[in-house]
């Protein structure tokens, strides 16, 4: 009886979970004809203040503290909760305590005696869209392509009246001959750890060495949202007199998205070499590129920048076959390279 009870438990679970992997998909095209479409007609792409690429070295430390969130701080310890109701939790907050007192104090050596260097390359450039790629051309005039951003589109099936995202759905088309504009970023606060690392690490500090790569983490996320709040003020200035708390950058309430390779919305991780070519980013920030697209350092963060008042983020969730070979054929990558890096979402 046992067994037979917990064979039937098991098929039972395997119907449950095969019914929910399962995923219906549209064609390419007709997911391409469901795609998110805004008026155009009635819109203007905000033109930048400043074009091209630019750099930071060194950036201030001081500044970028002030930008970290500090919820996903305590995640990688294994303590739940949200930042700061997480001290009065009763099972972790005395020890989510202790451990944001130790943080604070290394953050302040971190900051006066420059443990790390926070370094940034970012770029504005001409964009336009071809379907569900991105053209991005030399200058202004848009007479010479300098390079094509690849984008992957939702094809699952969706409910009646909602839209097959792609990102490329955010940039005016070429056809309707608006000008518009695709930003990119690479920024790390990783530099120069490794030593500091290493001497926790031979005095048997592992709990130092820890804290210092999960603050080194914080500091690059907080370099990319302080980034981006430059550039939607500054540079792109198409929100000038935002102003915004802590609280609610973190909260992303701010108009534009900044979506990185290999993220849901672009999964894709190969499109990080078209960033880093496009940025010149290992030479102007310091980070490299691996052979399997991780960036080195770690705490290194890098995307792109959307202006448009409803770009959002979007799940890739899924593609069909027909999908892939369509995407292998726009790269000019194989079929056998795109199943290999693509075959998650298969």
């Amino acid at each position: 009886i046992f067994v037979d009870a917990t064979r039937a438990g098991y098929e039972q679970m395997r119907i449950a979970r095969e019914g929910k992997q399962t995923k219906r998909f549209l064609s390419l095209d007709s997911a391409r004809a469901n795609r998110f479409s805004p008026d155009w007609n009635r819109y203007e792409p905000p033109i930048p203040k400043k074009k091209g690429t630019w750099s930071f070295t060194d950036y201030d430390l001081a500044e970028l503290r002030m930008y970290i969130d500090w919820t996903p701080f305590f995640s990688s310890w294994q303590l739940t909760g949200h930042y700061p109701e997480i001290f009065k939790d009763p099972i972790v907050g005395k020890e989510a305590k202790i451990l944001w007192d130790d943080a604070q104090k290394m953050l302040d050596q971190i900051v006066s005696e420059k443990w790390i260097n926070a370094n940034a390359v970012i770029g504005l450039f001409p964009a336009n869209s071809d379907m569900d790629d991105i053209i991005l051309y030399t200058d202004d005039s848009r007479q010479k392509i300098l390079m094509h951003v690849h984008h992957l589109r939702q094809q699952v099936i969706k409910a009646p009246g909602q839209p097959n995202f792609c990102l490329s759905d955010f940039i005016a088309p070429v056809e309707i001959g608006k000008p518009d504009y695709l930003g990119g970023f690479a920024v790390t606060s990783g530099l120069d750890i490794e030593q500091k690392v290493k001497e926790f690490e031979k005095a048997h500090d592992d709990y130092s060495a820890i804290l210092l790569k999960a603050l080194a983490d914080r500091f690059a996320e907080a370099f990319a949202e302080r980034m981006h709040e430059r550039m939607r003020k500054e540079w792109w200035a198409f929100v000038p007199e935002e102003k915004l708390e802590n609280t609610e950058l973190i909260a992303e309430v701010y108009r534009g998205i900044r979506p990185a390779p290999g993220y849901p919305a672009c999964p894709d991780h190969t499109e990080k070499e078209l960033l880093f070519d496009l940025l010149n980013a290992t030479d102007e920030s310091g980070i490299l590129l691996t052979e399997s697209m991780a960036m080195y350092p770690a705490a290194s963060v890098s995307g792109w920048y959307f202006s448009h008042p409803d770009s959002k983020y979007f799940p890739v969730s899924g593609i069909d076959r027909d999908q892939l070979e369509d995407y292998a054929l726009r790269k000019g990558m194989t079929i056998r390279d795109a199943e290999r890096w693509l075959g998650p979402l298969l």
